[in-house]
């Protein structure tokens, strides 16, 4: 499935709550499992839960937790980078790195986790192509944190007194610890070495989905302004 059929059916859904839109059942555990809100949604999609590079031909399908204003609660999982740890710190072209194929098209699908998961709903849905004019400022400031987080990488293991990586912070993205015993350590070809003693993870962090929400809210202001809120819209 390509990313753009998924936001034409994730629309129809977006406002109503779980409970009208998703089997009772599904959603026994969806509190303890804090991933398994953005499975029923790939489930609602049609597609299949999967360790697929991508969740859609063209792109990711990414989902966090928020109040019922859309503010995000939580920072948001992109990929591990135990894969991803030699061509970080080498400092690999962001635009052909592992990272900028996880993030370049994504479907931004922000869920109110406010009250019982009956209550719960998708906010909106949000096409996120980081090769738009309209991103070009997203794109050129993910790619400035790209290079810095390598370089925070390389004095962490060059300068700390343990010689590993540690949290590493962006504007939008940040490095930091994600695993859970038994702990999985990150070695590097390129220092010889271990450089964690447990997995690392790049995140979105909140300034990021605020800053997507803040675009998705002045489109929408736009076209009422432009078109009116009961006249027809032009197709993106």
């Amino acid at each position: 499935m390509r990313l753009e059929e998924a936001v034409i059916r994730i629309t129809p859904h977006v406002g109503k709550k779980f409970v009208e839109i998703m089997n009772e059942n599904d959603m026994q555990d969806i509190i303890k499992n804090k991933g398994k809100s953005g499975q029923l949604l790939e489930i609602l999609l049609g597609l299949k839960n999967s360790n697929t590079t991508l969740d859609f031909e063209d792109g990711e399908l990414k989902t966090n937790k928020c109040d019922k204003t859309g503010k995000p609660l939580e920072t948001m999982f992109i990929t591990q980078i135990s894969g991803l740890i030699d061509e970080l710190l080498e400092e690999k072209d962001f635009y052909e790195s592992k990272l900028y194929k996880k993030i370049k098209n994504l479907l931004y699908v922000p869920i109110s986790k406010d009250g019982q998961p009956t209550d719960w709903f998708v906010i909106s849905a949000t096409h996120v192509n980081l090769e738009l004019p309209k991103f070009r400022d997203l794109r050129e400031q993910l790619e400035k944190d790209y290079y810095s987080i390598c370089r925070q990488l390389k004095k962490h293991i060059e300068t700390s007194s343990d010689g590993f990586i540690h949290t590493s912070n962006g504007e939008f993205i940040q490095i930091r610890s994600k695993d859970s015993k038994p702990y999985f350590p990150i070695y590097s070809v390129t220092y010889k070495k271990h450089v964690s003693n447990k997995n690392h993870a790049f995140y979105f962090k909140k300034k990021f989905m605020k800053y997507i929400r803040e675009i998705s809210l002045k489109e929408e202001l736009n076209l009422n302004e432009r078109y009116g809120d009961n006249q027809s819209r032009p197709k993106e």
